[in-house]
């Protein structure tokens, strides 16, 4: 079995390529990351496109956030293309969703691959509508995901043999746009546990951590609304993540009731986690997000809401809370209760890091993409 994998960025698909590669089956891995930041394959088995990603990656980072959106469509395109043009003949061809309109048919024209196009969010009408509505409630203007895009993506759901999800979630808001949920895999994202880990957490202050781009869709305003209801000091709401432009316009919103740390290196996430007594992810949506994995493999319970993706790592009540959207209510009250009873905590605690260790790390991520991809391939020989 030969497997390309097409990943503009790091995401999760660089965790997909590592495992598919231990595994013997990966024949490359395409991406637009400069080559020396690709660190989960060997080289020979990579090949890049980094001409507009890099400078997307060098603006985002400088905080030009207009130049970064304004090489988005382009980075599309272009990296879709050379993919196509360089794409070795595969059984299976896995692409992050919206870079493989050109590249999907290349592998099923060159080789009859079986095409995958992985899509780490909910369904992208689902996501511009809920979206539109998060704009209108807070009062900001919002101009919409790019029509274009959003016509790739449709483009990709329609035309490949499956369509992976990472949660319950992400699969219903497919299902409610009429795809037929036979198309549909859910393949819950594994975590890291070699650097997640817990460690001692050195005092006694309550704190609450959001970790995250700080931006309307992760639902920041709603969080610092309920630490403010809670009473929870600014100093103890901790925010780590860049800030997008429309974050900023919220933040400017709740000064003096927040400490923003900005983005930090991957691997300095664990020292905040376990200074943490909380994480809280509020998103209005997102597929599923991997920091609540990440904080329940270093012994933090979990508040969330029911488009994150929660539900498929966690149990409402036992590792944590699950809340509805837009609720700062529901979120000041479990904060409190977490905050007032220090045995629930060290029993949710305890519970966040069983239930994360029987999930696995990406090793059974990979385990099942392997067994998927096989199963498939077997289907269709025998059809």
């Amino acid at each position: 079995m030969r497997v390309c994998i097409s990943s503009v960025g790091r995401f999760h698909t660089f965790d997909l390529a590592r495992e598919v590669a231990r595994r013997g089956h990966l024949a490359r891995l395409y991406t637009a990351y400069p080559r020396w930041k690709v660190d989960c394959v060997a080289a020979d088995r990579v090949s890049t496109f980094p001409w507009l990603m890099t400078p997307a990656m060098v603006a985002n980072r400088l905080g030009f956030s207009t130049i970064r959106d304004s090489l988005n469509f382009p980075t599309m395109i272009t990296f879709d293309r050379w993919t196509a043009a360089h794409l070795e003949p595969c059984d299976i061809f896995h692409c992050l969703s919206g870079f493989g309109v050109s590249s999907h048919r290349k592998a099923r024209e060159r080789s009859g691959a079986f095409t995958i196009c992985d899509r780490g969010s909910s369904h992208i009408l689902f996501q511009q509508a809920i979206l539109e509505e998060e704009y209108e409630r807070c009062g900001l203007k919002w101009g919409g995901i790019d029509p274009r895009v959003i016509e790739r993506e449709l483009a990709e759901y329609d035309y490949c043999d499956q369509i992976w999800v990472p949660s319950r979630f992400s699969f219903n808001s497919f299902v409610q746009h009429g795809v037929s949920p036979s198309k549909l895999v859910l393949n819950p994202y594994g975590v890291d546990l070699s650097t997640f880990q817990p460690m001692p957490k050195g005092d006694d202050v309550f704190r609450v951590l959001f970790v995250g781009s700080i931006s309307m869709r992760k639902g920041v305003g709603d969080l610092i609304e309920a630490c403010a209801s809670a009473g929870i000091p600014g100093e103890n709401l901790r925010l780590v993540g860049a800030c997008e432009p429309d974050g900023r316009a919220l933040l400017e919103r709740y000064k003096d009731q927040f400490r923003l740390i900005g983005a930090i290196p991957r691997g300095q996430l664990a020292t905040y986690y376990n200074e943490a007594s909380v994480l809280v992810l509020p998103s209005v949506e997102e597929g599923l997000g991997l920091v609540m994995a990440q904080a329940m493999a270093c012994g933090v319970p979990v508040i969330a809401s029911t488009n994150t993706g929660g539900n498929d790592f966690f149990t409402d009540g036992v590792e944590g809370f699950i809340v509805p959207i837009r609720d700062p209510h529901a979120i000041a009250e479990r904060v409190v209760r977490l905050r007032e009873d220090l045995s629930l905590r060290e029993k949710m605690s305890q519970a966040a890091l069983a239930r994360v260790r029987s999930i696995g790390g990406w090793n059974a991520y990979g385990e099942r993409a392997e067994q998927i991809y096989s199963r498939a391939l077997e289907a269709r020989r025998a059809a």
